[in-house]
């Protein structure tokens, strides 16, 4: 089992930077993939971004040059660093993490970020 938390959302005008922080605990050592999603009022849950247990990163094309996601081992926690901050960047963020063997998939349980005009 895997649990995340997710930290960091708020508030915040276009232009502005957020820092998301996703603390995990649990079975850490197996999981392969962790990632960034969020979900707008109305819409699918999409990705953002995602990063593996070897650092290689991955983004949507709508936050590519504007988000940053990264990971600290030492402190068991994931970021997502958001610069640039649009209205349409509004949504709740969630914490990913993937084991790939058995298949498993872990959410956190939401961080809400508003991006006024």
């Amino acid at each position: 089992q895997v649990q995340l938390v997710e930290s960091g959302g708020g508030l915040v005008q276009a232009g502005g930077s957020l820092r998301l922080s996703c603390v995990v605990s649990g079975s850490i050592f197996a999981i392969n993939v962790m990632g960034w999603y969020r979900q707008a009022p109305g819409e699918q849950r999409e990705l953002v971004a995602t990063i593996t247990s070897g650092y290689r990163t991955n983004y949507a094309d709508s936050v590519k040059g504007r988000f940053t996601i990264s990971r600290d081992n030492a402190k068991n926690t994931m970021y997502l660093q958001m610069n640039s901050l649009k209205p349409e960047d509004t949504a709740v963020y969630y914490c990913n993490a993937r084991i790939t063997v058995g298949n498993y998939q872990f959410w956190g349980q939401g961080t809400q970020v508003t991006v006024s005009s």
